[in-house]
């Protein structure tokens, strides 16, 4: 289970910003993951509170913002859902693709005070 190393980094990368704004504490963090980033949304929702507690996340609230992820055809350029790495072009049925979109593990901002 990746999740707990992700939400463990999470939580080290909120700690070095809090230290550099100076601030006294997180009231919020808005992160943003891709449906191709790898991370599982109820994995991630269940570590959670195991790897926020007693730290700067403790208390902050948490949004999550999901990025569906889309792909371009370089074929023939349609640009396409993706919902497995392995989604062939709805138009012309090739594998060559780039994702372009979905792939974002991120922490979009803070808020501190």
């Amino acid at each position: 289970m990746h999740e707990l190393s992700v939400a463990l980094g999470i939580v080290d990368l909120a700690k070095k910003e809090l230290h550099k704004a100076k601030a006294k504490q997180i009231d919020s963090i808005q992160l943003v993951i891709g449906t191709m980033s790898g991370v599982e949304p109820e994995s991630l929702e269940f570590v959670w509170p195991m790897a926020v507690k007693d730290t700067v996340l403790a208390k902050a609230t948490r949004n999550i913002e999901y990025i569906e992820a889309k792909a371009k055809c370089l074929e023939c350029d349609t640009i396409f859902p993706v919902e497995k790495i392995y989604d062939s072009c709805p138009k012309c049925n090739s594998f060559f693709k780039d994702i372009f979109q979905g792939k974002e593990l991120k922490i979009k901002s803070l808020e501190v005070s």
